[in-house]
């Protein structure tokens, strides 16, 4: 599809998108090339986390242009040095790999638990994975994702990921054996409808795995960076894994990832991991930026409190329209729509200016950025609630 001035047939389509294309971007505001406004609940999927070009990660990208991008990632540089620092000493890791993308990331995770394996248990190499889960896009993450939509796609997957079920710790402990190095999850299943696991299921999983001698990993691509109102998730149940990859937030809108691993898991030996693009100084100054930012007390503090704020008043619509829960953590929510009407409300959303995402047909997910305002809030529900009234979805309770 080409019109006279946007080429659309030269990118590969490979999801159905709107036809407007956007051009300024500004804290929680998107405008397109029409100059229409835009309040973004989606944020990239949790990537802008501090909004929409955000001075701190546009000045800290513009100042290191202008000194070096990159000497590569056979030689030292200072922002991935210093960011790498930054992360070990405010999490309970010991080492950090940068990565460009979330499923590299994770991609990196699997290939450490398999090199741990092979080193220190027998050449055990399966990773215990979860029915609903997310972990990317290459054929490995995709592998031990449990999105049904994947289950038919560029078969022969890798093998090695054994599915246990969310918050039923009898249906992890009974897939182990001699073979299994790891269990990986998301603390929030986003992709699959927001769907937390419990800090009592955490916190069992953690001494199910001490007990058996196996790595815990946490993919905390969506859920860390602050998303839930604690810098990394794994705090909220007071538990220590010992890999977690980073992504989305990390960047503030930059393609950076990090995979972090405590000493005792990280045993990459040199040639083991690497990449060309890994660690430079231009996106590791962007990330630096961010983590200065949403690191603060006063800043996570405000992220929980909004989070109290956003869930209270989609509990208050879902309450006028007889709808179904609303699940999530600080500033990643859903909304259950108990009906599959969730595309056809995204699409009026867009419409009257407002962008919301659907993970599944009949949940909403919200992800604004992580200092979005009451009165953008606000802006949002009110949005949402008209959309609800018009299409004749009220079931009024009260």
């Amino acid at each position: 599809m080409t019109n006279a001035t946007h080429p659309y047939a030269a990118l590969m389509d490979i999801t159905a998108r709107p036809k407007a294309v956007f051009v300024r971007g500004a804290g929680s505001y998107l405008w397109d090339d029409s100059r229409k406004r835009y309040l973004d609940f989606v944020q990239g999927w949790a990537v802008n986390c501090l909004g929409h070009s955000p001075p701190a990660v546009a000045d800290a990208l513009a100042a290191q242009a202008k000194r070096l991008l990159t000497p590569s990632p056979a030689f030292y540089n200072g922002p991935s040095l210093k960011l790498a620092q930054s992360l070990v000493e405010k999490s309970c890791f010991d080492q950090v790999f940068f990565a460009n993308s979330g499923a590299e990331a994770n991609e990196g995770a699997i290939k450490l638990a398999r090199k741990y394996g092979s080193l220190h248990k027998g050449g055990a190499f399966e990773i215990i994975t979860f029915a609903g889960g997310f972990h990317g896009r290459t054929l490995a993450t995709m592998s031990a994702s449990g999105k049904k939509a994947f289950e038919p796609l560029f078969e022969p997957k890798v093998s090695g990921f054994k599915k246990a079920v969310l918050n039923d710790i009898a249906s992890v402990e009974k897939l182990i054996t001699d073979n299994t190095v790891a269990v990986m999850l998301e603390p929030i299943q986003g992709e699959s409808g927001v769907w937390p696991a419990t800090d009592q299921f955490l916190q069992e999983l953690r001494a199910l795995t001490e007990a058996h001698g196996l790595l815990l990993i946490f993919d905390e691509i969506q859920t860390g960076m602050g998303r839930t109102g604690k810098l990394f998730h794994y705090e909220h149940a007071a538990i220590a894994p010992d890999l977690m990859t980073l992504g989305k937030g990390i960047g503030g809108g930059v393609p950076l990832a990090a995979l972090l691993a405590t000493e005792k898991a990280a045993c990459f030996e040199h040639g083991d991991q690497g990449g060309t693009f890994n660690g430079n100084p231009i996106m590791c100054a962007a990330g630096d930026a961010v983590l200065d930012e949403v690191s603060k007390p006063d800043f996570l503090k405000n992220v929980a409190d909004t989070g109290l704020l956003l869930e209270s008043e989609l509990q208050k619509v879902s309450a006028r329209h007889g709808l179904g829960e609303v699940r999530g953590r600080g500033l990643l929510l859903a909304l259950d729509l108990k009906l599959p009407i969730a595309q056809a409300i995204v699409a009026q959303a867009f419409e009257a200016g407002v962008l919301l995402n659907a993970p599944q047909p009949d949940a909403l997910r919200f992800m604004p950025a992580l200092n979005v305002t009451r009165v953008e809030i606000g802006e949002m529900v009110d949005c949402l609630d008209a959309i609800l009234t018009k299409a004749g979805a009220a079931r009024l309770v009260a």
